[in-house]
């Protein structure tokens, strides 16, 4: 029994719905996998809020076509393919990776980021940067760095100027001790 019109309907609304959320859209060629395969994925990925979904390229080419973001992404829509819709995080990528090196069954065919198409190397290098979290550790760090200096530095200035009006005091004490001598 094949989809009623309603049925592609609803999953072309539900595509749309899913990308238009999307900031990162990756194509994988996901052929030889098993549902326990494709499950374990989906699992690895919930934790950075992507979703993977597994669609006929024509409902996906249906949900792009009028979206300038995501048109690029027909150039990629051949053979059996999945899409990782990213959110935010980008640790989805580096989640995809390491599912990529257990199974050794998937290949990554691009992506789509801002309207651009993004090959292989591009992802890799994406999923190469450091997280959300470590960048605004990275950040707090270097403003507690920033701020520690500038503290110290405040707080040299008094000391700095002490230390130079007690130089001028010993050094008129003894120019007046040797002045007294003679």
């Amino acid at each position: 029994m094949g989809r009623t019109l309603e049925n592609k309907k609803e999953i072309v609304a539900d595509l749309k719905g899913t990308l238009s959320e999307s900031t990162l859209a990756l194509v994988i060629d996901y052929q030889g996998l098993t549902v326990a395969e494709i499950t374990d994925l989906r699992r690895r990925l919930r934790p950075s809020g992507a979703v993977c979904k597994v669609t006929k390229n024509t409902f996906m080419g249906i949900a792009i076509q009028e979206d300038e973001q995501w048109k690029p992404m027909s150039e990629l829509l051949k053979g059996s393919s999945a899409f990782v819709l990213v959110k935010d995080d980008l640790s989805a990528i580096k989640a995809y990776q390491e599912f990529q090196k257990a199974t050794k069954k998937t290949e990554l065919r691009g992506g789509v980021m801002e309207g651009r198409l993004l090959k292989e190397a591009d992802v890799k290098a994406l999923g190469d940067l450091p997280s959300k979290e470590q960048l605004m550790a990275q950040i707090a760090g270097a403003i507690n760095a920033l701020a520690t200096k500038v503290a110290v530095g405040i707080n040299e200035v008094p000391g700095s100027l002490a230390r130079a009006i007690q130089a001028v005091a010993d050094k008129d004490k003894d120019g007046s001790a040797e002045t007294a001598a003679e």
